[in-house]
């Protein structure tokens, strides 16, 4: 039986108030391939194609979901679909009212990121006031009746907060707390020197998730997202390329994953163009990764491992802190430049 998608991960806007040098969003999110953002409409008809596929769950994510005014209706459209809705949301002035309207539209779960486990450093790595704005989401999402994940991505800076952002985790009534060790594509890639942590790091972290997780059982899920570039074998993309799982990009692309965007090689089809069951079973994008024949270079026996090593090695000798660049529009601007028709650079 050919595998179905169960997941579609809908990224509806690529706008966001956070900066985190470690966004999984495309380099050139703020260029014309972004631009034009599918209308509620649209969106509604890409969830109805979804259920018919045979999806079941709707991430609701971004950039920052919250800034689209519609985001009430599209949920009132999934919930008729019986979709289940998770919201994958920074909470950056997100108030009790909005999430009560949320909820009341047929919203099922949250999940709100936090950078660190003080003020000082989620707000650092942010580039923007933000902690305050997720302690009182946090408490507003339990206030409500929602599930609860929290969520964060760790790198050098934040590695030795790991307790620390379990204590708070389980202080805020959490079921689960998501410690995604970052995974190296969009802007994280470009600041992998500044994010990768050493071997050390990873290894205190790990055994601190170890103890917590004997100290608290099953009354907060603990999820550990592997490092890639510190094991000798890769993870599968997403379970699997095009087996369970697919993005659809604020301007309709579709991909099989979150870092399906960067592979040059590939046309990805759009939303605008092909409904989504043509593109799931058809397009060329989930056929094949790219050149089928490289292997992944994270793993040992990858003729590429060596870049990897390379990598890993520079981290483990670095001295002093390494800068990283903002995810924000001007960066984007200046690291992707866009070319129009005259082979000009087009205007953000």
């Amino acid at each position: 039986m050919d595998p179905k998608p169960l997941w579609l991960l809908a990224e509806l806007t690529y706008k966001c108030p956070l900066q985190c040098p470690y966004c999984s969003n495309p380099l050139d999110f703020a260029g014309p391939r972004f631009r034009r953002e599918l209308s509620t409409a649209e969106w509604c008809r890409v969830f109805r194609e979804a259920k018919t596929l045979g999806v079941l769950q709707l991430g609701l994510s971004g950039g920052e979901p919250t800034l689209r005014a519609d985001l009430e209706d599209l949920i009132r459209e999934a919930r008729g679909l019986g979709l289940y809705t998770s919201l994958i949301t920074s909470a950056y002035r997100l108030t009790k009212e909005r999430l009560a309207a949320l909820r009341a539209a047929g919203l099922d779960h949250v999940q709100i990121s936090i950078q660190g486990a003080d003020a000082e450093l989620s707000d650092a790595v942010a580039g923007t006031t933000s902690y305050r704005d997720k302690i009182a989401a946090y408490q507003y999402t339990r206030e409500l009746g929602f599930p609860l994940t929290v969520n964060v991505v760790l790198h050098r800076r934040n590695l030795h907060q790991v307790e620390a952002l379990i204590r708070l985790a389980e202080s805020l009534g959490a079921e689960r707390i998501e410690l995604a060790n970052t995974q190296f594509y969009g802007w994280a890639l470009h600041n992998r020197d500044a994010l990768m942590p050493t071997k050390d790091q990873l290894d205190d972290a790990w055994r601190v998730v170890q103890r917590e997780r004997a100290r608290l059982g099953t009354a907060l899920e603990i999820v550990w997202v592997l490092p890639d570039y510190h094991e000798q074998y890769p993870k599968p993309c997403m379970g699997g390329w095009a087996r369970a799982y697919m993005t659809v990009t604020p301007a309709g692309e579709v991909w099989p994953c979150h870092a399906a965007g960067r592979i040059t090689t590939l046309t990805f089809d759009n939303v605008r163009d092909h409904p989504l069951d043509w593109i799931w079973e058809h397009s060329d994008a989930f056929l094949v990764a790219g050149d089928a024949g490289l292997t992944d270079p994270v793993c040992s026996l990858s003729p590429h491992r060596h870049l990897i090593d390379a990598a890993v090695a520079a981290v483990e000798s670095a001295v002093g802190v390494v800068e990283w660049t903002y995810r924000a529009a001007p960066a984007s601007r200046a690291l992707a430049p866009f070319r129009d028709g005259t082979g000009l650079a087009a205007k953000g």
